[in-house]
């Protein structure tokens, strides 16, 4: 009886130590998932922030070229060039909507990456909890579970 008893427990061991390290290294595989997904993150926001960057200089160039350009239909009108002015009136108009809409987008883009910002940093306070947090939880369950 004894022989069969250890037999079973030896069997049943050798069954169950493969399924706990299984179940320990997919744990770990979990969390290197997550760290790679969390650097995957930071990086795109990087290239995020840094397209904002070029997309405002774009923006004050053009801007710049739109103040350019209402000076030359100004000098058109006084040299007498009227059709010339109109023509660049037609196309500062198209120039200035643009130069809104790409002001708009930016705007939009900015609210993005500050909102991926704030999702990026609660995702490293899931992976990282804080440890003074965790001892301050634990404190003060230890003060309950002693008060009468």
């Amino acid at each position: 009886m004894r022989g069969r008893f250890a037999l079973l427990t030896a069997l049943a061991l050798a069954l169950s130590v493969p399924a706990v390290v299984s179940a320990q290294a997919a744990g770990d595989s979990d969390i290197k998932k997550v760290r790679k997904d969390v650097r995957h993150d930071r990086r795109e926001l990087r290239g995020d922030r840094k397209d904002i960057r070029h997309d405002t200089r774009d923006i004050r160039q053009d801007r710049r070229d739109i103040r350019q350009d209402r000076r030359e239909v100004r000098e058109d009108v006084k040299e007498g060039d009227l059709k010339d002015a109109r023509q660049d009136r037609r196309e500062l108009r198209g120039d200035r909507r643009d130069v809104r809409q790409d002001r708009r987008d930016r705007r939009h883009d900015v609210r993005d990456a500050h909102a991926d910002r704030r999702d990026l940093r609660q995702d490293r306070k899931d992976v990282h909890p804080d440890q003074e947090h965790q001892e301050h939880q634990e404190h003060q369950q230890q003060k309950k579970d002693s008060t009468p």
